[in-house]
């Protein structure tokens, strides 16, 4: 029992909290017994319900008092920011405790003994704003003290839906919630983002029907927790939207991938000297934003995706400095000039403006349509680049997939190639069996079928390798090498094999498909070895394209 006097201020108060936090969080909590354990966390929330409701009162206040513009901050809210180094949406929730307990006084006094939590503070006073005013303080104490005699929060939502329809009577106004719609997506560290938002009830009946779609688990590889799954569903969504082309421009443009490189990058590729070359005797002849992809995943999306070339580099000042030095060697009377020539240094401001000039003319020798950049690009773009600065050329957007391959992929696969998943092919994504990136071609036999959640995460994430068969069934194998998928089932036992008087007797079709002879073992799904396989066209193969064999 705790003998000391109260405090008399704000400071000893005060001091008295952050003396208790500094034992606790100095004692060894693994000492106490299970049942100290849990008392401990019982007053630690009855705490942190007290500290939200002091809070709450001493910013409500600081903010009529105008103590923030002290400081010369407009708002409580930048104020909280600035001086308590907090996040803009930590800030506004605490402004919003200060007008939620303003208007629901008896929550605030539950708050401030620790009699609820903060979260079911938030939730009784989200459902009783929707009552008229005069009956608000009411409906709170209703639902306190359904609370505080051991009510589950549904049943606490059940009861203030029930006050709701005899209190609030018809409302021709209401809206289900549209007023407050609202989204919001936060890009964060490396381009990752983070999304909240209150969502109407035909928007998240549309969502739900989405996640529950596209979320569902792959089969027994997929060790994905739910609000994974609910990410990828949201994920794959979205880019089926984007693949059907039907979405408007973004500021003029239809939306796709933008993927960066650097010409060095590109003369330094094999061929690349060749090219240079080429391109050198042809013309003397002639007279970021968020989102950017590396590693794993920039490997998974170009596998199959619509990509526009762009071609950037970067002054060199030593390059430069050594090409107006090569410059000024072959004119008499520079500060460069050849052995035994009197040199005459040039100002600064001359020597400045024949570098600028000289970098001018190099930049329109590099860049353009007839340029060494496009030259090179054309001929030997591969793989996955980073991002730099200056544009020097820019491609045309090409499909890494060629719409005939795609076709006879489609044609060949009726659903996704990872063993047990049902995905129909014409929503998967096609993927190099044998990665651009290793040198794997870009043709019919190195292309199959794989669902956004095999391709992006199982394959191209968590590292499964699948193998096609030359009857066309598939073999997926985990990270481990501990686990093996097969399309297709092992061959079925027979008593005594077939020999040269007893042959195989071929399966009547009329009789139906036999029972599964290994009990225990899952039935395999039909796969394309189970099925007629369709005569592709020679267009559909690539047979006969130019530049094939």
């Amino acid at each position: 029992m705790c003998t000391s006097q109260p405090p008399t201020s704000a400071s000893e108060a005060l001091a008295a909290v952050r003396a208790g936090l500094a034992y606790l969080n100095g004692m060894d909590a693994a000492d106490l017994p299970g049942p100290a354990q849990a008392d401990c966390l019982r007053e630690l929330a009855k705490a942190e319900a007290a500290y939200t409701a002091a809070h709450a009162r001493v910013l409500a206040a600081f903010t009529a008092s105008g103590g923030h513009e002290d400081d010369g901050q407009h708002t409580a809210r930048a104020w909280l920011k600035w001086q308590t180094q907090i996040t803009s949406g930590a800030a506004a929730g605490a402004v919003g405790w200060t007008r939620r307990l303003a208007a629901h006084p008896a929550i605030s006094t539950a708050l401030a003994d620790g009699a609820i939590s903060p979260s079911w503070a938030r939730a009784i006073a989200r459902w009783t704003d929707l009552l008229p005013g005069g009956r608000r303080t009411g409906a709170d104490e209703i639902l306190l003290a359904a609370a505080g005699g051991g009510a589950a929060l549904a049943d606490l939502a059940a009861l203030a839906e029930e006050m709701r329809r005899r209190c609030a009577g018809p409302d021709e106004d209401d809206d289900d919630g549209f007023g407050e719609r609202s989204l919001r997506l936060d890009v964060t560290f490396g381009g990752a983002g983070r999304l909240t938002g209150d969502l109407t009830p035909a928007a998240t009946a549309a969502l739900t029907a989405l996640l529950e779609s596209l979320g569902k688990k792959a089969g027994p590889e997929d060790t994905r927790h739910p609000l994974q799954r609910n990410h990828d569903a949201l994920e794959e969504a979205c880019l089926r939207l984007i693949g059907t082309g039907c979405l408007p421009d973004r500021a003029g443009q239809p939306t796709h991938v933008q993927l960066h490189l650097t010409l060095d990058q590109l003369r330094n590729l094999s061929g690349g000297a060749e090219g240079e070359a080429a391109w050198t005797a042809a013309q003397a002849a002639a007279g970021g934003q968020p989102g950017w992809l590396s590693g794993r995943a920039a490997q998974g999306y170009t596998c199959d995706a619509k990509i526009t070339p762009i071609v950037t580099g970067h002054v060199d000042r030593a390059a430069l400095t050594a090409l107006a030095s090569e410059f000024l060697a072959g004119h008499p009377g520079s500060s460069t000039a050849r052995p035994g020539a009197h040199a005459v240094p040039l100002p600064p401001a001359t020597l400045t403006r024949l570098r600028d000039t000289l970098l001018r003319y190099a930049a329109d020798v590099l860049s353009g349509p007839a340029g060494l950049a496009a030259f090179l690009r054309a001929g030997l773009l591969a793989g996955e680049f980073p991002a730099v600065s200056l544009p020097l050329d820019v491609g045309a957007a090409t499909d890494v997939i060629p719409a005939h391959l795609r076709r006879a992929v489609t044609a060949q696969h009726r659903h996704c190639a990872f063993p047990g998943c049902e995905e129909p092919a014409r929503a998967c994504h096609v993927h190099h069996l044998r990665p651009r990136a290793e040198g794997g071609p870009t043709e019919l036999g190195n292309l199959v079928p794989l669902c956004a959640f095999h391709h992006l995460v199982a394959v191209h994430r968590w590292g499964w390798t699948l193998a096609r068969h030359a009857d066309g069934t598939t073999t997926a194998v985990s990270p481990d090498g501990k686990r093996t998928l097969h399309s297709h089932g092992p061959p079925p036992t027979q008593a005594a094999g077939p020999g040269k008087n007893h042959p195989a007797k071929a399966p009547d079709p009329a009789a139906g498909s036999p029972a599964w002879p290994h009990p225990g073992q899952p039935r395999p799904h039909r796969t394309v070895s189970d099925r007629p396989r369709p005569v592709l066209p020679p267009e559909l193969t690539g047979a006969g394209r130019p530049g094939r064999s």
